[in-house]
């Protein structure tokens, strides 16, 4: 239908180029890409995108490709982009104008402004399809951010007029919607500062009167729709935006935070309906679709129930009771503004949060089923709750169950788990190593409170908790190798390794774990089952400081095990026999071991960072070179040549495989060991610069491509020009690079560049000052010395510059006028000036 405004020839070329941007013929593709990437330039281009968003008889590829765009757009061309620097930003597709100067992206007409806040508000509130839908939220969250509040007044009436008619089962689809936008509004303020949280607050005082009577509604016993898990999801994730980081205070006149409470919401009475919700959610039973019961349609699928709507619900619930715990459950660290609010919460709110808590816990002991997201979080309730007195006080009773019958079960590894060691190790080995674990896994939050109810309440914890651990050492042992419970055993370990720290301070127990290690450790070496020869590998890294009685037998006994680990047949024993190593290299007596077969070590190390990026792997390697240092240097152009090969192929690997990207500089990191252990044989860096000169005019010639590794590059650069005595041409490659690096992109790295620069000069002052390159941009033949001149000037006069990078960039001054003398005399005025 045609819209005023709205040319529906333009809209329906629009569509067709839409359309045959995902045409397989280039021919046909291209052109339509190119008018694609014009249209920010086309005036309506947002209301005829919007248009085609909208028509629901439109092919849906070519709907989410216009939703698509319409977000770039009002991304892009919303209001001038600019750093937190104040530089305007350039556009996204990196466009150049004809000089070659960056390319501003146009900004929006004020009516094609309007226009575009208008039409997307209803389209956006009538749309039924969760992906365009979203796109469709994210465009007014990021006008919203620009816009609201003063210049969308009325964005925040229409949203509420439409939850106000939640009762009209016709209206939920809208009142979803409109809460999805309510959520994305919030979101802009979730991170501000109390200073800035005005609006929010006037959020709060507005919005939350109508939510909170249809949030209790929905929550209620008879609500089992997905319309109202998904309605209900809504509302507890404007209610996380709302309160995660501050409660919300009422507004001055002005609009700016009152430091008052909101009637809405800082206070007791204001909060109590609230946590009610958070406790009717958690404690909803979910039953199996197989019952029949309501809510009915349970998934069977883990993942496929992960995403089902009421499960979300419960994760978003306990999520908001684990922070509101984590930020009031102890007065004492509470900001002075709310430690009344904290008093009341520790002692009324988080115990009665504790029932719900523990009711789901004890889903999966009673064999029923429970998200990976909901038991982490409700974990972290109770590690937080183990703290505190009177959450504690009604813990003790249950601290079996939640040892034994929670905890325990959710650290043994499942047959996923086993399955992925045997038949995918690439992708076991990341998993146990993710920095991400703690933020979602089950595992990693029962290791915590495990740890956490010995640390704090230790003298009701400890001891039944290690004969409950030993018990099953000695049943294990006892029993016939075909009837024995591997993962049992694999968890009682990981149990024991996590409470290392603790155990090795008391005298007590630091006495058994000799023991501990020779009967139930050294076995596991040359166990048949691949995750315990793991663990062995594992549990040296966290018992390596045991005290040992007898002669040293045990020390040698203990590295030739881990040695012969390096060349386990599957990887992730590899992988922990490599961390192990660097633990027992600082043993007193390990180095009569080790010293012997050092080249077949390195070499071990070699085959197993070529078949895995792992940091740690590299960092173990690194203090192998750092401790032997001196017995390094025969092995260290084989060394820096292994190093540098890695380095590539980790870099290879791509942006997407963070293991590879940290293990990539690991790598930079321990070539920098190696120049750092032989810099007393110089001699030695002519065999080396051939694999790293390559390196560091790769990472500084690529336009801040390899910003990561920038630092590394220019601590191996400081290196290769202090200690040899001359200058390669090759190394001189690295010259100009640093200078075009400084002006475009690496500004910030000064401090770092002036020691290879100073070398420059001072170890070769004619070659730096006959030296001269063509820049990049096409402006001419620029000399050496007038590269340094103008990066003392720059940094000089540039504001953000601190007072020590100026001065770094004054000793480039000082060096030239040192080792040139005589010769820069038609320089001194331009010093003199600075």
């Amino acid at each position: 239908m045609a819209e005023q405004g709205v040319d529906m020839t333009q809209v329906e070329a629009l569509h067709v180029a839409l359309q045959q941007s995902f045409s397989p013929d280039a021919s046909v593709r291209d052109p339509a890409e190119a008018s694609i990437k014009h249209l920010k330039f086309v005036p309506g281009a947002t209301r005829m995108l919007l248009h085609i968003t909208e028509e629901k008889q439109v092919q849906y590829e070519v709907r989410q490709a216009a939703a698509i765009q319409l977000k770039n757009i009002c991304r892009e061309c919303w209001v001038e982009r600019v750093s937190y620097l104040g530089i305007t930003l350039p556009a996204f597709d990196g466009a150049t104008n004809p000089d070659g100067t960056p390319q501003k992206p146009p900004l929006l007409s004020e009516e094609d402004k309007l226009a575009a806040k208008s039409k997307l508000l209803d389209c956006l509130l009538s749309e039924s399809d969760k992906s365009i839908r979203d796109l469709m939220a994210e465009t007014l969250h990021s006008i919203a951010v620009h816009d609201f509040p003063d210049r969308w007044p009325d964005l925040l009436p229409v949203l509420l007029g439409v939850v106000a008619q939640n009762a009209d089962p016709a209206q939920a689809l809208r009142v979803h919607n409109s809460l999805l936008s309510l959520r994305k509004v919030c979101k802009r303020y979730e991170y501000k500062s109390r200073e800035q949280r005005g609006p929010l607050n006037q959020i709060v005082m507005q919005s939350f009167p109508l939510v909170l009577p249809l949030a209790q509604r929905l929550s209620g016993p008879d609500e089992h729709s997905l319309e109202a898990a998904m309605m209900l999801k809504q509302i507890l994730k404007i209610f996380w935006s709302s309160t995660q980081f501050y409660l919300p205070n009422g507004n001055n006149t002005d609009g700016t935070a009152s430091s008052q409470p909101s009637p809405a919401l800082a206070n007791p009475d204001a909060m109590e309906p609230w946590f009610e919700v958070l406790k009717k959610v958690l404690t909803k039973p979910l039953p199996e679709a197989s019952t029949g019961l309501e809510p009915k349609g349970q998934p069977t699928s883990k993942d496929e129930r992960n995403a089902w709507p009421w499960w979300k619900v419960k994760k978003w619930a306990a999520q908001i009771m684990t922070r509101l715990f984590s930020r009031y459950g102890i007065p004492n660290y509470a900001e002075d503004e709310v430690k009344e609010f904290a008093k009341y919460f520790s002692q009324n709110v988080a115990p009665s949060f504790l029932g719900p808590v523990c009711e789901t816990l004890n889903l999966r002991p009673s064999g029923q089923f429970c998200t990976d997201r909901v038991v982490h979080l409700c974990l972290n309730f109770v590690d937080l709750a183990v703290e505190l007195a009177p959450t504690y006080k009604l813990l003790k009773p249950h601290m079996d169950f939640l040892l034994y019958k929670v905890c325990f079960p959710a650290m043994c590894l499942t047959a996923e788990d086993v399955d992925e060691f045997e038949n995918d190790p690439h992708e076991f080995v990341h998993k146990q190593n993710s920095p991400l674990a703690d933020f979602y896994d089950p595992r990693m939050s029962a290791i915590t409170l495990v740890t956490s109810a010995v640390k704090y309440r230790g003298q009701d914890t400890m001891q039944p908790l290690l004969v409950f651990l030993t018990e099953i050492l000695q049943r294990y042992n006892a029993t016939e190798e075909a009837a024995r419970n591997h993962i049992e055993k694999d968890c009682a370990l990981l149990t024991f390794g996590s409470l290392s720290d603790i155990l090795l301070k008391k005298k007590q127990y630091a006495s058994e774990l000799e023991g501990l290690m020779v009967t139930s450790v050294f076995p596991d070496f040359n166990s048949p089952v691949g995750f315990l020869r793991c663990r062995a590998c594992w549990m040296v890294q966290r018992f390596s400081e045991t005290p040992w009685s007898d002669d040293g037998t045990h020390l040698r006994n203990l590295i030739q095990l881990v040695l012969q680990r390096l060349s386990d047949p599957d990887l992730p024993v590899q992988i922990e026999a490599s961390k192990a190593l660097r633990f027992l290299i600082e043993v007193e007596g390990a180095d009569v071991t080790l010293l012997p077969v050092l080249p077949q070590i390195l070499n071990e190390y070699f085959r197993i960072m070529n078949e895995i990026g792992n940091d740690e792997v590299v960092a173990a390697l690194q203090v192998i070179i750092d401790t032997f240092g001196e017995h390094i240097e025969p092995h260290a152009i084989a060394l820096v040549t292994q190093l540098s090969t890695a380095f590539k192929n980790y870099v290879d690997a791509g942006e997407d495989d963070d293991d590879a990207a940290m293990a990539a500089a690991q790598c930079l990191e321990c070539i920098n060991t190696v120049l750092k252990g032989t810099c007393e044989h110089p001699e030695l860096y002519k065999g080396m610069e051939p694999h790293l000169v390559p390196l560091v005019l790769q990472i500084l010639g690529h336009d801040g491509e390899y910003l990561e590794y920038v630092e590394f590059a220019l601590d191996t650069l400081t290196f290769l020009t202090y200690f040899p005595l001359q200058l390669s041409p090759q190394l001189w490659e690295a010259f100009p690079l640093l200078y075009v690096a400084f002006e475009n992109w690496a500004f910030d790295y000064m401090i770092l560049m002036t020691p290879p620069l100073n070398n420059f000069i001072s170890k070769d002052p004619q070659k730096f000052l006959a030296g001269s390159v063509e820049t990049p941009e096409g402006g001419g033949n620029v000399k050496y010395i007038d590269m340094i001149f103008n990066i003392v000037s720059k940094t000089v006069q540039e504001d953000r510059s601190s007072e020590s990078e100026q001065r770094k960039a004054l000793s480039l001054y000082m060096s030239v006028l040192h080792n040139c003398t005589g010769q820069v005399d038609n320089y001194l005025p331009i010093v003199n000036d600075i």
